[in-house]
């Protein structure tokens, strides 16, 4: 039960933070403030979960910030707070929560954590300026790693970011370095956690990735991500971020949350590429095995790694014919070859057998080198010379890295499926590498992330909340549950918007529209009535199901019309949005074609866009190996894939789009749907009901 002094604390800096901004209270807002106040403050752990879907325009951050803070410092636990993207990370604790506590006048410390990958390690940076020198001399530091050639740029970057990091005028955070760093530059300057050796790295007191850590154990809220708050659960929790029981956990933009645990859980090996960095590590062994010759214990364990090493490659090897086997069944077009109901068969399973345990042997002798070498790095008196082993360890980490990756995926597929448990979805799909090569890459994935967030997430954690402005679909969280695992016990809440929906905008289906799954005849109908609904010096954007469809359409228009259209891959979405809005800042008119990723997430107020055109019913194509593993899944069971899993995603999908159009409350505009089955087909009203209540013009002339 929520405690006075602690509802005073909610109560007051609510009312300063409205006094402050010269707001006025919104009844969205202020309904999520208490949901989650009486939530987390639940004497049963079962229903510390709040699930809240906050319209547009309710200020969720706030709401959230406001009940939580105050209630996490009480019950001394941690806010983690847990975004779709690091761009809402960096907007989190660069702009919004800096603004709320400055109004609230609250003393809350807070942490921006990012996966170590986001920050340059000093001893790689100082290994590649070293590679560089050595490249000069004819030798070479990493070709075992990877494809490190620098030039004279590249040089010149490193050396600046060298001299930033140690005059402390940059943080070792990618995000925060004033240029673009190519990716294949920036790999060169990380490890992963394999290859960090810790407090034993003679730049601890300098690592940027162990500084940021430091912030983490004093501050009252933690601005994390998904990916991250995977990555820590995977590894039991405790080992990122605080430990899930101290931790109150807010997950913004849940409605991905699910998504990406599936990835984040998921295992993939390609078959080549393995296979080249497998045979690599027999040379490699050779190479140490003279520098560390005095050390005994040490130089005796790498013929154990090299042979194990060989006997994987050889396992995979003989897997190789297996699995071309299957790959030559494949849909042509696709390049994908699904295993039905997760079973990859008995002869695929049974060198996945082998390949597990020897994997599984080779790790625990890789985990026997890794602990040799940390005690290497601490002996003072060791005979060999530190960047030798630091090189070393790296090199075994990377090893190291790759069994875990290997043992992940083969361990999978070895296992019988149990009657009546959920399968994993198992697929091979043929990969481009480049230069005209192609490999074969196995993959193995929960089709839901349910069992996964209930047990690590759900069930471990002192309490949460999470949220989004779109969580329901078809009106109802049913299908939220189903992919997150939320539990019946959690308390659901679904606020509105600060919009006069009806006032601001209308809702369109023309009574010509052509039915989305008569695909010729409704592409035409787009391009004949598309040049009419674009508005005039201000921002109109078209959302396609299909990138085929799209490019149809563009390539029929006439040329004065295309010149007005910006589509989706002629450049990156975001100089695409800057592109738009510059055109609309000069008085001219602007069109933007885009796909899925312009129906969620992208931000166009007033002027820079009055018009969604919605050109069909946004169901998903059933090609995806996950989405066709789950709809076999479901249809086994008795269900119906298609009002089960693609009729509410469409919903969901349908809903995002319609919010691009209103992102202020002075936002106006209107929302066209180019899709007769509104109308036509039963399921139609289900989809209009479970839209915003904007006004209704349907079947219009």
């Amino acid at each position: 039960m929520l405690d006075a002094d602690t509802r005073d604390i909610i109560q007051e800096g609510y009312r300063k933070f409205l006094e402050t901004r010269g707001l006025q209270a919104r009844l969205g807002q202020k309904q999520m403030v208490a949901a989650i106040a009486n939530s987390l403050s639940d004497d049963d752990a079962d229903k510390r979960l709040s699930v809240i879907e906050a319209g547009t325009g309710t200020g969720k951050t706030v709401g959230y910030l406001i009940a939580a803070l105050p209630i996490a410092r009480a019950l001394k636990k941690t806010v983690v707070v847990s975004t779709g993207t690091i761009a809402l990370q960096e907007q989190l604790i660069h702009k919004d929560i800096p603004e709320l506590l400055e109004a609230c006048d609250w003393d809350y410390s807070c942490a921006l954590v990012k996966g170590r990958g986001r920050y340059a390690c000093n001893l790689r940076m100082e290994q590649c300026l070293d590679s560089i020198k050595a490249k000069d001399a004819g030798l070479f530091l990493f070709e075992d790693e990877q494809q490190f050639n620098p030039n004279a740029q590249t040089e010149t970057l490193f050396r600046e970011m060298s001299d930033a990091l140690e005059d402390g005028t940059w943080n070792g955070d990618r995000d925060s370095w004033d240029t673009h760093i190519k990716d294949i530059e920036w790999s060169a300057l990380t490890v992963d956690r394999r290859q960090c050796s810790g407090r034993r790295c003679r730049f601890v007191n300098q690592c940027p990735f162990f500084k940021a850590r430091t912030d983490l154990e004093e501050s009252d809220c933690i601005v994390a991500n998904h990916d991250l708050v995977m990555a820590d659960l995977a590894l039991g929790g405790g080992a990122i971020l605080p430990p899930p029981e101290d931790c109150i956990y807010i997950c913004d933009e849940g409605h991905r949350l699910g998504d990406t645990a599936i990835r984040h859980f998921g295992a993939q090996c390609r078959i080549n590429s393995t296979l080249t960095w497998l045979e690599r590590i027999p040379k490699q062994c050779k190479g140490q095995a003279p520098i560390f010759g005095k050390d005994t214990a040490l130089a005796e364990q790498l013929p154990r790694i090299e042979k194990e090493a060989a006997k994987i490659t050889e396992l995979l090897s003989m897997a190789y014919p297996l699995l071309k086997e299957q790959m030559d069944k494949a849909d042509d077009y696709e390049g994908i070859y699904r295993f039905s109901h997760g079973d990859v068969g008995t002869a695929i399973r049974d060198i996945a057998t082998q390949i597990t345990q020897h994997t599984s042997g080779w790790l625990g002798r890789l985990e026997v080198l890794e602990d040799s070498l940390n005690e290497a790095l601490s002996d003072k008196q060791y005979p060999v010379a530190t960047p030798d082993i630091e090189l070393f360890y790296q090199q075994a980490g990377t090893w190291l890295s790759g069994a875990e990756r290997l043992l992940a995926l083969w361990d999978r597929l070895h296992k019988e499926l149990q009657q009546g448990n959920m399968p994993m979805a198992c697929w091979l799909k043929l990969d481009d590498t480049g230069g005209g090569n192609v490999d074969i890459s196995v993959n193995a994935s929960p089709i839901q992330a349910a069992e996964i967030l209930r047990e690590r997430l759900w069930g471990s954690c002192y309490g949460a909340v999470l949220t989004s402005a779109t969580l329901r679909s078809l009106g109802n969280f049913n299908t939220l549950q189903r992919e997150t695992g939320v539990p019946d016990s959690a308390h659901f809440l679904s606020v509105v918007g600060a919009f006069d929906y009806a006032k601001a905008a209308s809702l369109r289906v023309p009574s010509d529209a052509v039915e989305g799954n008569n695909v010729d005849d409704h592409t035409q109908h787009i391009v004949d009535n598309i040049e009419s609904m674009v508005e005039k010096k201000t921002g109109t954007l078209v959302l396609f199901s299909s990138r085929r469809q799209m490019q149809q359409v563009h390539e029929e228009l006439p040329n004065d019309l295309v010149k007005l259209i910006l589509i989706q891959g002629q450049y990156s979405n975001r100089e695409m949005v800057r592109l738009h809005k510059e055109r609309i800042d000069q008085g001219s008119t602007s069109v933007l074609f885009g796909l899925a990723s312009f129906a969620e997430g992208v931000d166009l107020p007033g002027d820079y866009c009055r018009h969604v055109v919605i050109a069909k019913l946004p169901f998903a194509v059933p090609n995806e190996p996950l989405q066709q593993a789950l709809a076999e899944w479901i249809e086994a069971r008795g269900g119906n894939s298609f009002f089960d899993i693609s009729l509410p995603l469409a919903s969901l999908r349908l809903i995002q789009a319609c919010g691009r159009l209103l992102r202020t409350e002075s936002d106006t505009g209107t929302v066209t749907i180019l899709d007769k089955r509104l109308l036509t087909k039963r399921y139609g009203k289900q989809l209009l009901d479970a839209l915003p209540p904007f006004r209704r013009e349907l079947g219009y002339e």
